[in-house]
């Protein structure tokens, strides 16, 4: 069954284009982050108090990843992170990686204890507060 032609807005178009540049990976992050935001404003349309969530999403580690892919995805996956906890370190890492030649599957295995390890550190924290 086909809708009637229904002429989309502004927004609507401008959020369609974004979300068709995306990689599959990335559409996956923004589509939960998506109905993350319709959760939380709750049925009635009204703002709702949420916790965050203190569980990772892992999403699969591709077979041929580059660093800047894995950061993306690691970024995705422990979304309860802050970023500029990581920056100086995941710096390093890149660093290591383009200006010192170290090999890409060795930098996100770095990566990943490095995500890991921030993220036990924030379990951590939240419990104790």
């Amino acid at each position: 069954m086909l809708l009637p032609k229904q002429k989309l807005s502004e927004d609507t178009r401008k959020l369609v284009k974004l979300y068709s540049a995306l990689c599959e990976q990335d559409k996956l992050s923004m589509l939960a982050f998506a109905e993350f935001l319709v959760e939380r404003a709750g049925e009635s349309g009204q703002s709702a108090q949420v916790e965050i969530s203190l569980e990772p999403v892992p999403l699969p580690r591709p077979e041929s990843e580059s660093v800047v892919a894995a950061i993306k995805r690691l970024s995705a996956s422990y979304h309860m992170l802050e970023k500029s906890d990581l920056l100086t370190e995941t710096s390093s890492l890149m660093t290591a990686h383009i200006m010192q030649g170290r090999v890409a599957t060795a930098v996100i295995d770095d990566l990943e204890a490095l995500f890991s390890r921030h993220h036990r550190e924030f379990v951590s924290k939240q419990r104790e507060e």
